[in-house]
């Protein structure tokens, strides 16, 4: 059986080598040019899987298994790392993340006990006593790692309600279930924030009606004023406001909320402030941007995606709290697994601070990547992709045939192609994206900004230079006449 196995046997070894091998052989085999995009249309894609024989009768063993994901699947992958794809917050993986991901993959630890994961877990527990530091906090912070933005989102908005019910209602979650008034309580997040507030709320128990979406001034940032307004008039009716969530860097514009303000005001009416740095987090690597992101180690917890800006290889997310003693609603003992005993002797069990049990050992892409990049090498990525933004920009403005509405903060550009005749401009973008994607092999973003159809680069690639993009912008226009 060990042949099916990386063991301690010298056959199964060679096995393993030559399993990787072939793999890496087939996917460099399967890039053969820039497009981001060559497969065929959903249906037709979607007929092409959908035919293969899932489970033969008798196994085909690994080659013709190989062979299988060759012809069907290797071709028909995005390439995010080409410098055609700009659609989302979707980055390409460094290649040190990808080497990580071989040894996380490999080796299969569990992220839950110590005895399943040793030298896991102290990797885990000092990259984020690095990270803590990184963001400003002090000894008494702590953090997890998770499976992504969301479920940061979601942990972080499930500590603050805990919180909020032990020391303000004086009532254990935990132990009782919500309150009677669990209807009342309050989350304040900008209306152009993450979709992962109202799963959340609803995820807690409190629906998606508990979510207040505050209005956004003309930068694309939470209005302080209407948040303030919000929330004195919902305590005059009796609600409970709980939190206020600062976004740092929005999914479409980047727009990066006032965190200094917002602690102000979550200071007065005493409320959680959680930051959803998911996107923004990253220029905390940059020497020239950082200033850009705010002052984050004034909240109270801090989403951190390293699968965006960072450029690691999805999944990897974290949440970091400033005290570490938060975390408390999310531990439980079970006897055959995180025991109180081998804690009390050293054993750090990870499971009592993350919503999930099995979890995979993320912070290892984290350490290598930071390692071999260096404060340097990771500062001149960033800044190579918050200013293709900025040219991007001035590109944009200084052309007719676009209009660009909002200068970025980040490295997302939202804009549209301005119809040269009287046809519908909204018609006109969707189909230039889409044309785009099946016939040039070009990926970018669609949204919509003051009731129009907008085009979206989401510019997390390094690799774009200046004239690549010049040409992007000329394509773009070449199809206005569609």
């Amino acid at each position: 059986m060990s042949a099916f196995f990386f063991c301690e046997d010298d056959a199964s070894k060679s096995l393993y080598l030559s399993a990787v091998k072939k793999s890496a052989e087939a996917a460099v085999s399967s890039l053969s040019g820039p497009k981001a995009y060559e497969g065929p249309s959903p249906v037709d894609l979607g007929k092409q899987i959908s035919s293969i024989n899932m489970l033969p009768e008798k196994g085909l063993g690994f080659d013709s298994m190989l062979d299988e994901l060759k012809k069907s699947v290797l071709p028909n992958f995005l390439r995010t790392a080409s410098k055609s794809y700009m659609a989302h917050l979707h980055s390409p993986a460094l290649l040190e993340s990808i080497a990580a991901e071989l040894f996380i993959g490999t080796f299969n630890q569990s992220m839950d006990s110590w005895d399943q994961s040793p030298v896991a877990t102290e990797t885990e527990v000092a990259v984020v006593k690095f990270l803590c530091s990184l963001y400003g906090y002090g000894e008494k912070s702590d953090g997890c790692f998770t499976s992504g933005g969301s479920q940061s989102n979601l942990t972080a908005l499930l500590l603050a309600r805990d919180f909020f019910c032990n020391v303000r209602l004086g009532h254990d979650v935990k132990k009782k279930g919500l309150p009677e008034s669990y209807s009342k309580f309050r989350i304040y997040t900008s209306e152009i924030s993450h979709f992962s507030m109202e799963k959340s709320a609803h995820l807690l128990g409190l629906g998606y009606d508990a979510v207040v979406k505050v209005p956004v001034d003309e930068n694309q940032k939470m209005d302080l004023g209407a948040l303030r307004s919000l929330i004195e008039d919902d305590k005059k009716s009796g609600l409970l406001p709980f939190c206020v969530v600062a976004t740092v860097g929005t999914t479409d514009f980047g727009s990066i909320d006032d965190v200094s303000s917002l602690r102000s005001l979550a200071d007065e009416f005493g409320l959680w402030l959680h930051a959803d740095a998911a996107y923004g987090s990253a220029l905390v690597m940059s020497e020239k941007y950082r200033g850009r992101m705010g002052n984050l180690s004034l909240c109270d917890s801090i989403t951190v995606d390293f699968h965006k800006m960072f450029l690691l290889s999805i999944s990897c997310s974290c949440v970091l709290v400033k005290d570490g003693s938060t975390f408390s609603p999310l531990e439980l003992h079970a006897d055959y697994l995180n025991r109180e005993e081998d804690e009390e002797d050293g054993y750090t069990n990870l499971v009592g601070k993350s919503i999930q049990t099995t979890r995979r050992f993320d912070a290892l892409k984290v350490m290598a990547t930071f390692i071999s990049l260096g404060k340097d090498g990771y500062s001149n990525l960033i800044d190579t992709c918050v200013e293709n933004a900025g040219y991007v920009y001035s590109r944009l403005v200084a052309r007719d045939e676009f209009e660009c509405l909002l200068k970025p903060e980040i490295s997302s550009v939202v804009f549209r192609v301005i119809p040269r005749d009287s046809s519908d401009s909204d018609e006109l973008n969707r189909k230039i994206r889409r044309k785009l994607m099946h016939e040039k092999g070009i990926v970018i973003g669609q949204t919509v900004f003051k009731g129009k159809v907008n085009l979206k680069f989401t510019l997390l690639n390094p690799r774009l230079t200046h004239e690549s993009l010049d040409s992007l912008l000329d394509e773009i226009a070449g199809l206005n006449s569609l």
